[in-house]
């Protein structure tokens, strides 16, 4: 879907046929969360899109520090959506992050990142619009505790259609009760009611989806027990995908709540079942044109070849962006359902990069890219892709030959040779501080972001896991 594009003054009037009480100004930290603040619909004048309102950046993960705290929240026009959540009528603004001293968008503000990285796809004549369609999957469970304290450590999630469910015995008037229904353990592609509970709260999401103009191919309950769902939505150009990402978030996490559940995006929640991804298709299109489609393998052209031959390269140092978290490598982990092998295939999802082959439509050809999480923050993770795969064009990076076997039945020595992605977040992050050349040309990512990332990472979240024990670990170690 292409953005409707708004002036000020028609969003304004917009608020004014709608009865609209509220704007929320939207912006996303530097790891990736929705933050907002309200204003009252009178606050919201032509002034607010050209000047924005102050707020303070040092209250923001990843922005500045006390001393340079003071910033500006300015609206795009063209996000200006109703919010399908609040109970006040609330418009919903998405906003870029500036700089009041320089006057300039403000260098860690990631959304400013992806336009930078749209607008580096064209300087370098390669292509006009880079298209970009991820498929977020998401847990929803019925309840969710978890806790850290010096002397104890733990989680429990549950949801009525665990497969671990089956056995338990619910007292209705003297009779015991168990609806029994539920999918097993990687056994949840697909199923009909009554094993599939969740069918009406996702349809609700994708109504709601509809008010930021998220258009929706498909939903269906995804392959783990215990409520895994994806919900597939239609492509768009870098920037605009990366903000339905934010929307398609929060409209899970709130519809969720509404139905008394609670939604996470979590890559691996769940023990001994299959984790949640987010496989990235992406194509670059110039003049109206796919460049991605040719008479190589799979229908795929050498500009396509090249461009995964980028992928491929510099997936070690894309997974600190891509696979944020130290949860992200629970799942990829190699011999189970995660695609961690860097080769491509057609139509094999044990590969990095796939080659989707459902139609000979040249301009369905693209790329899916399956190693990212929905953990990621969109804008940071589509630019570095975007910026992996321009450096593949631009340098002429053979991936070498695709692979069409089973991996999971390979020799040893065949094995052996093919490569992986890193195995923790340890070693994603050593990638990008050794590999970073390729996210800075063109200023797209800056090195004062990258190094604010890495020391985000390993300051705030490798150290604190590092330093606490694992529930597991008293198991395997106690009688020690």
């Amino acid at each position: 879907m292409t953005r409707i594009e708004r002036t000020p003054a028609e969003v304004i009037e917009f608020a004014k046929e709608n009865d609209i009480q509220m704007v929320d100004l939207m912006l996303t930290d530097v790891p990736g969360t929705t933050q907002h603040v309200t204003l009252p619909v009178a606050e919201m004048d032509e002034k607010l899109f050209a000047e924005g309102t102050g707020f303070d950046g040092s209250s923001i993960r990843g922005f500045q520090t006390i001393d340079e705290s003071d910033m500006l929240l300015v609206p795009d026009p063209n996000t200006a959506a109703l919010d399908p959540i609040l109970e006040i009528p609330t418009l919903s603004l998405i906003c870029n992050v500036r700089d009041p001293i320089s006057g300039g968008n403000y260098p860690r503000d990631p959304r400013y990142v992806a336009q930078k990285a749209e607008e580096h796809l064209k300087s370098t004549g390669i292509g006009d619009v880079s298209n970009w369609g991820p498929e977020l999957e998401f847990f929803v469970f019925d309840t969710a505790r978890f806790n850290q304290t010096a002397n104890s450590g733990y989680y429990h999630v549950d949801s009525d259609e665990g497969i671990w469910n089956t056995g338990d015995e619910t007292m209705l008037d003297g009779i015991t009760l168990n609806n029994a229904h539920r999918p097993r353990h990687k056994e949840g592609y697909f199923p009909a009611s009554p094993v599939d509970t969740m069918t009406d709260m996702r349809s609700e999401m994708v109504l709601k989806m509809a008010n930021y103009g998220i258009d929706v191919e498909k939903h269906h309950h995804e392959v783990a027990t215990a409520g895994q769902a994806e919900i597939d939505f239609i492509f768009d150009s870098l920037t605009t995908t990366a903000d339905n990402v934010m929307n398609y978030k929060y409209v899970v996490k709130n519809v969720a709540r509404e139905y008394g559940k609670i939604a996470t995006f979590m890559p691996k929640p769940i023990y001994g079942d299959n984790g949640t991804g987010m496989h990235t298709h992406q194509s670059i299109w110039k003049d109206g044109e796919p460049l991605f489609a040719g008479d190589g393998y799979a229908g795929i052209s050498q500009t396509l070849k090249y461009y995964i031959g980028g992928l491929l390269k510099h997936s070690p140092t894309l997974l600190a962006f891509a696979a944020p978290t130290t949860n992200s490598y629970r799942r990829l982990v190699p011999g189970f359902e995660a695609p961690v092998n860097l080769v491509y295939s057609a139509r094999n999802r044990s590969a990095a990069c796939r080659i989707p082959m459902y139609f000979a439509n040249p301009a369905a050809k693209r790329v899916e890219y399956r190693c990212p999480d929905p953990s990621a923050n969109p804008y940071l993770a589509f630019s570095a892709m975007l910026m992996a795969g321009l450096d593949g064009i631009q340098n002429k990076i053979d991936p070498g030959d695709p692979l069409e076997a089973d991996i999971y039945h390979l020799p040893e020595e065949e094995l052996a040779k093919i490569k992986h992605v890193p195995a923790s977040l340890d070693e994603a992050l050593d990638a990008l501080e050794s590999d970073n050349d390729f996210l800075q040309v063109g200023g797209v990512f800056t090195i004062d972001l990258i190094e604010e990332w890495l020391d985000y990472k390993r300051s705030r979240e490798l150290d604190q896991i590092k330093l606490a024990p694992h529930p597991l670990e008293f198991s395997l170690y106690f009688d020690a």
